[in-house]
């Protein structure tokens, strides 16, 4: 992937050192109908595989952990702490793995800027990326690397641990620059979303649902994020002749990779498909590549499946 002559945003946060710890890694979904990113049921699925426990029953422990978190107010005094420490931090770091993230968001304000406007008549307003190691705090409750990347709607900011890139490559098998772009791109995508005003809706919807419906819900929504990152994607090296050879492989490898059968089925040797809350393998890849021919938002139209 061609990177070095991207634009750098100044949208990054750097905390880290700040929140404490460091940490494993994951890879992520949109936080605030209730649910765990993708990187913390990859470690969930991992350490039942190793020690012979369902993984469903970590997975569902944790989860009640994050939904705790999120209903959970910071103090005005501490709230203000935390976003004058984020603040200070503002700007584009200067370590080799945030200047190329910093690179990508960069990418992804100038493709949606222009794209979203064009195909749906509304202005693109950036996200902030919080870099982070270990743990931090989110509007949406407490951030940790366990729980992967993800997008919080209250704060509209992405939260990252870069340790989850290593994960990808040592855990899944994944990794490569334009494979971690689209971790990226996926999670700026839950923020399109939300400027569409389709993530507050389906979130209200999880909520009233039964875990059955819920989880198809969430499974439309990061379908539907992985598209987006497609169209960023497409549109990006339509302009600015990003992508090389392989590239295009390599991401559609690494979301085969993070299917929820693929995941299952390597943790408990068995695949529970109304548990899915991130898509199948063949789903993940199937929309990403969508986004990757068409450039269009409305292909990107996952809940008309």
């Amino acid at each position: 992937m061609e990177w070095e002559q991207s634009r750098r945003s100044d949208n990054i946060e750097d905390v880290r050192g700040q929140g404490g710890g460091g940490g494993g890694g994951g890879g992520g979904m949109a936080i605030g109908g209730g649910g765990l990113g993708i990187g913390a049921i990859i470690v969930l699925a991992l350490i039942g595989y190793a020690t012979g426990i369902d993984p469903r029953i970590l997975i569902g422990g944790a989860e009640q952990v994050v939904n705790h978190g999120q209903t959970q107010q910071q103090p005005d005094t501490d709230q203000r702490q935390t976003q004058q420490a984020q603040g200070q931090a503002a700007g584009a770091p200067k370590d080799q793995m945030a200047d190329f993230v910093a690179a990508v968001l960069g990418e992804t304000e100038d493709v949606w800027s222009q794209v979203l406007p064009a195909q749906k008549g509304v202005q693109y307003q950036a996200p902030k990326l919080v870099l982070f190691s270990g743990v931090t705090r989110s509007g949406c409750g407490q951030a940790q690397s366990a729980m992967g990347p993800f997008y919080c709607p209250t704060d509209r900011k992405v939260y990252l641990d870069m340790a989850f890139f290593n994960d990808m490559k040592r855990k899944l098998g994944g990794g490569g620059d334009f494979a971690y772009a689209y971790v990226v791109a996926h999670e700026i995508g839950h923020h399109v979303q939300n400027l569409l005003g389709l993530l507050p809706k389906v979130h209200e919807a999880m909520e009233n649902a039964d875990e059955a419906r819920a989880n198809q819900l969430s499974v439309r929504l990061e379908l539907q994020a992985d598209c987006y990152a497609g169209v960023w994607a497409a549109n990006a090296d339509q302009k600015y002749h990003i992508l090389q050879d392989g590239d295009v492989d390599k991401a559609l490898n690494t979301a085969e990779a993070i299917g929820d059968d693929r995941l299952q089925k390597s943790s408990r040797g068995y695949a529970t498909p109304d548990s899915f809350t991130h898509g199948s393998s063949a789903q993940r890849k199937q929309w990403l590549e969508t986004g990757l021919k068409t450039g269009k938002v409305d292909a990107c139209n996952t809940f008309a499946q």
